[in-house]
């Protein structure tokens, strides 16, 4: 008997729909011979300040390198101290070690796997500098209490928004706030598994404020605003124009991508409702996710038998992340210990992302539920 193979991702469907506009776009930039930085790049960070409805948008290798171009571009220094939570991609904790700074972390609400205000306000010290939410699997934090928090502290915001491009968030006045548009300034990574996926590395950090723009203009081409003439040091992290084409290409369907992600979660909403064993993501008041990952809480110590039987049946799975960053080993010298950030280390034990891809079909969905809810005896 064949079991239907249902990917964790699968980014061929997404070419097949798109490839004459990849091809056109990519042809665009090996006629004119302009590969790195110029006008496609121009053009594309145009495009994204446009989507998001902010000033400037400054694209960069990486975005690891977005963080860490951020973080100089707002004045973090050498000994200064930058919050955080420790459930997260290692790129965020490492771009604050990266420029100097000291990671402090603290501890994440359980419902939507994000930082806590009152956490991070309570990790506060003299020497903080800068407050890093982070907008995990698709779905912002409470940046209203964050932009409070950072104006009444004297602290600057800057969003890790990696996996939550187009993520938006409804206040209490009614007002829809992106991605992007509440931070001092916001970091980006276009790499291929997000929902903007390039075709190798690509980043970008998005700031309203000039003067952090043209920090970032100059951080990513060695410090410099005229070529030879450099006024600090910076870093070679420029986009490249071939990623920059693939994106611009892209960009008009992300939209569309988002929505059939934010329907396949509808059904698993519904599908694995009440199943006793497993908790599905819970998406908070006000907030419009757009699902870079669909994550599961797996309870009693069942995670990795859960992935194990779907495996069987051919359905990907992945735990991002099984370690927490305070327990990593580089960050011993932070002096963290086991137990410090009880939510964080529950949802590393308990998180399982299954397939949310747009071009998942019905059958396959229904596959991957199905296999769940036979795990469970249901």
């Amino acid at each position: 008997m064949t079991t239907m193979q249902v990917p964790l991702l699968d980014l061929t469907g997404q070419y097949r729909g798109i490839a004459d506009a990849v091809r056109d776009a990519v042809q665009e930039v090996i006629e004119e011979q302009r590969f790195i930085l110029g006008p496609v790049v121009d053009r594309f960070e145009a495009e994204v300040a446009a989507y998001l409805g902010v000033e400037h948008a400054v694209g960069c290798a990486s975005g690891t390198d977005a963080l860490l171009l951020g973080l100089r571009a707002l004045g973090v220094e050498r000994g200064d101290e930058v919050v955080t939570s420790p459930f997260t991609f290692f790129a965020t904790a490492g771009a604050i070690h990266n420029v100097g700074a000291r990671p402090v972390f603290a501890d994440i609400e359980p419902a939507g796997f994000n930082l806590d205000p009152a956490a991070a306000e309570a990790a506060f010290g003299e020497r903080t500098r800068v407050v890093v939410p982070v907008h995990l699997f698709g779905q912002m934090a409470e940046m209203e209490a964050f932009r409070a928090l950072g104006d009444r502290r004297g602290v600057a915001v800057l969003e890790d928004a990696a996996q939550a491009i187009g993520a938006r968030r409804r206040l209490e006045d009614g007002r829809w706030i992106t991605a992007g548009t509440l931070g001092d300034a916001c970091a980006f990574s276009f790499f291929p598994t997000k929902n903007l996926g390039a075709f190798g590395d690509a980043g970008m950090t998005v700031t309203g404020d000039e003067a952090t723009a043209e920090r970032l203009r100059k951080l990513r081409v060695h410090g410099g605003r005229q070529m030879y003439h450099h006024e600090e040091v910076g870093y070679n992290s420029r986009l490249d124009a071939l990623q920059a084409a693939v994106l611009s290409a892209k960009l008009p369907h992300l939209a569309g991508w988002s929505a059939r992600r934010r329907e396949h979660a509808a059904f698993y909403d519904e599908a694995l409702a009440g199943l006793d064993g497993v908790s599905t993501p819970a998406l908070l008041p006000g907030n419009e996710s757009i699902y870079n990952q669909y994550t599961l809480r797996v309870h009693g110590g069942r995670r990795d038998e859960l992935a194990a039987h779907l495996r069987e049946r051919g359905v990907g799975s992945s735990v991002y992340y099984p370690v927490p960053l305070h327990m990593q080993e580089c960050f011993e010298y932070l002096g963290y210990r086991e137990g410090q950030f009880p939510e964080s280390e529950r949802a590393a034990r308990e998180v399982l992302s299954i397939p949310v891809f747009p071009e998942l079909t019905e059958a396959q969905r229904e596959h991957v539920a199905a296999s769940i809810r036979g795990f469970f005896g249901a």
